[in-house]
C-alpha cells in the first residue's frame, strides 16, 4: 500500500473546493485521469482525461497499470461507483481511494433522515420494480436515478401502483452550486424540466405495502394454473430456507412462483421451464415484482439444461421428477446443497418415498382443505395431497 499507482478519487458537485489536500496531491501527480465527461469537467483535468466507454468497461484503466492513474467518481466511489467494479480486479497494494460525502449523504443530510433507517437504492441501474419490496406507509426511500426523465417516470409507477400520495423530494446537483430541492406528490408531480445529475427522496403513502411472508396469494402471480398454490408455497420456501446472495436452481418452474419469492428474500434464481408460454409468464412475474435481474429464465428441459449453470445452493423440483432426471441432478450438487421436491401423482409420490428411504432427509404429507359452499350450508374441499421431500446432499 505504500506506493500504489491507481488513485480512486470521489469528487462532489463542488468540484476541487471539496477536495481533501491529500486527493489534490493524488489528482495532481496522476498523469491519466478517467472519468465520466461531468466528473472530469469539474476537476478541470484537460489534456489528462479520459472519459469512460459506454457500457462502463474498467479495461482501460486496468491496462495502465504500472502508470500514475486516477479516477474520478461520484461521492463514494465504492457505493454504486467505479470503485468496486475496480477493486474487482487489482490486488490490495495497487490502489488508494479517497471518498467524499455521497449523494445518499448529501440527501439524509439536507432532509435530516437517518441513512440507517432509509432504504438507499440505485435505481439508475435498476428496474423501478426494485422497490416493491420497500414500498410500505411511512417508508423512507433515497433513489439514485438515470436522469431527467426518470423522474417523472417514476412519479407515474409509484401513482399507477396505488402510491400516489408518496411525497416526493426531486433533488439536482446535490452540494453544488447549481443544487435545487422540490417537493411533490407523485400523483401530482410535473414533469418539467429536471437536471442531472438527480436524487428522489420519497416517503410512501397511499397504497399496500408486499407482506414479507411466504406464500403471497396466487392472484399475484401470472400463471395457467400450474402454480405452487400458495400454502404449499409457503411450506416449500420454509423448507428451501432462503438466504441472501444464495443461488436456486427452480426446475420445471411454471409460473416462476417460487423464483420470485426465493429472490425477495435476498437471493438469485434460475427458473427452467421447457414450455415457451410459461417462460414468458415467468418474466412477467419477475417484472412484476422488480426482480430482473435477480430471476433469470432458462427454456430447456432437464437434465439437459442443466449443463453450464453455476452451482446451486438450493434446488427446488415442482413436478415431473422422475428416476433419469433425479440420476442427473443428484451428482451435479455439492455438498450442503439443499433439495426440495414436490408430488402429486402416485407414480411421483412413490418415487419420493424410496429416495427417501436411500438418501433420507425428511418426508411430509400437506394436506389441505378449504371451506366452501355445499348447497345452503358449508363444507370442507380438499385440495389435492402434496408430498414433499426434503434432503442436503
Amino acid at each position: 500500500m505504500a506506493d500504489p499507482w491507481l488513485s480512486i478519487i470521489g469528487i462532489g458537485e463542488d468540484g476541487p473546493d471539496g477536495l481533501t489536500p491529500a486527493s489534490r496531491a493524488a489528482l495532481g501527480d496522476a498523469e491519466i485521469v478517467f472519468g465520466g465527461p461531468r466528473h472530469l469537467a469539474l476537476a478541470g483535468v484537460g489534456a489528462r482525461g479520459r472519459a469512460w466507454p459506454v457500457p462502463f468497461d474498467p479495461a482501460p484503466v486496468l491496462a495502465c497499470r504500472g502508470r500514475r492513474v486516477a479516477v474520478l467518481a461520484s461521492g463514494d466511489p465504492f457505493w454504486h461507483g467505479a470503485g468496486g467494479s475496480l477493486a474487482a480486479h487489482l490486488a490490495p497494494g495497487d490502489w488508494r481511494a479517497f471518498p467524499v460525502a455521497g449523494t445518499f449523504s448529501l440527501a439524509a443530510a439536507r432532509l435530516g433522515w437517518r441513512i440507517e433507517e432509509t432504504a438507499c437504492l440505485g435505481l439508475h441501474a435498476a428496474p423501478f420494480g426494485r422497490l416493491i419490496a420497500h414500498l410500505a406507509p411511512g417508508a423512507r426511500i433515497l433513489c439514485l436515478m438515470r436522469d431527467g426523465a426518470a423522474v417523472a417516470d417514476l412519479a407515474r409507477w409509484l401513482a399507477a401502483r396505488g402510491w400516489g400520495q408518496t411525497r416526493l423530494w426531486v433533488m439536482e446537483a446535490l452540494g453544488g452550486p447549481r443544487e435545487r430541492v422540490r417537493q411533490a406528490t407523485a400523483d401530482a408531480f410535473a414533469s418539467d424540466c429536471v437536471a442531472a445529475p438527480v436524487t428522489v427522496a420519497l416517503i410512501a403513502a397511499g397504497g399496500r405495502a408486499l407482506p414479507c411472508s411466504p406464500g403471497l396469494p396466487d392472484t399475484s402471480y401470472a400463471h395457467d394454473g400450474q402454480i405452487t398454490k400458495a400454502p404449499v408455497r409457503a411450506l416449500t420456501l420454509a423448507a428451501l430456507a432462503p438466504r441472501r446472495g444464495e443461488l436456486l436452481w427452480d426446475l420445471g418452474a411454471g409460473s416462476g412462483s417460487v423464483s420470485v419469492e426465493w429472490c425477495l428474500a435476498g437471493g438469485r434464481a434460475l427458473a427452467i421451464e421447457a414450455r415457451p408460454d410459461r417462460a414468458a409468464n415467468i418474466r412477467v412475474n419477475a417484472e412484476t415484482f422488480g426482480q430482473q435481474g435477480r430471476l433469470s429464465v432458462i427454456e430447456g428441459r432437464v437434465p439437459a439444461a442443466l449443463t453450464g449453470l453455476p452451482v446451486a445452493d438450493a434446488v427446488f423440483i415442482g413436478g415431473g421428477l422422475t428416476e433419469a432426471v433425479f440420476a442427473a441432478l443428484w451428482p451435479r450438487l455439492r455438498p450442503g446443497t439443499r433439495l426440495v421436491a414436490n408430488a402429486v401423482t402416485l407414480e411421483t409420490e412413490a418415487l419420493l418415498a424410496a429416495l427417501h428411504a436411500s438418501h433420507g432427509g425428511a418426508l411430509m404429507r400437506i394436506e389441505l382443505a378449504r371451506a366452501a359452499p355445499l348447497g345452503g350450508l358449508r363444507g370442507w374441499q380438499a385440495a389435492r395431497p402434496v408430498v414433499q421431500w426434503s434432503v442436503v446432499a
